[in-house]
């Protein structure tokens, strides 16, 4: 796995993390933790695909080389 993928993730467990605390205190700013934890898994999830195109593209040009 991408090490940025790892680290969007190790950032979306944060968020969601300080989520539930914010939201068991009774805070809304719960809300933007939530949002933040939704951008960053979207974002391991850009870097886990983009890897493995890559991957695909380095394999298809050696087969055809």
């Amino acid at each position: 796995m991408p090490r940025l993928a790892v680290f969007a993730l190790v950032v979306c467990a944060l968020a969601v993390a300080a989520a539930v605390v914010s939201f068991a205190q009774g805070s809304w700013l719960g809300i933007v933790w939530i949002l933040m934890a939704g951008i960053s898994s979207n974002m391991a999830w850009f870097y886990v695909r983009k890897a493995k195109m890559e991957r695909r593209g380095e394999e298809g040009a050696a087969a055809a080389g």
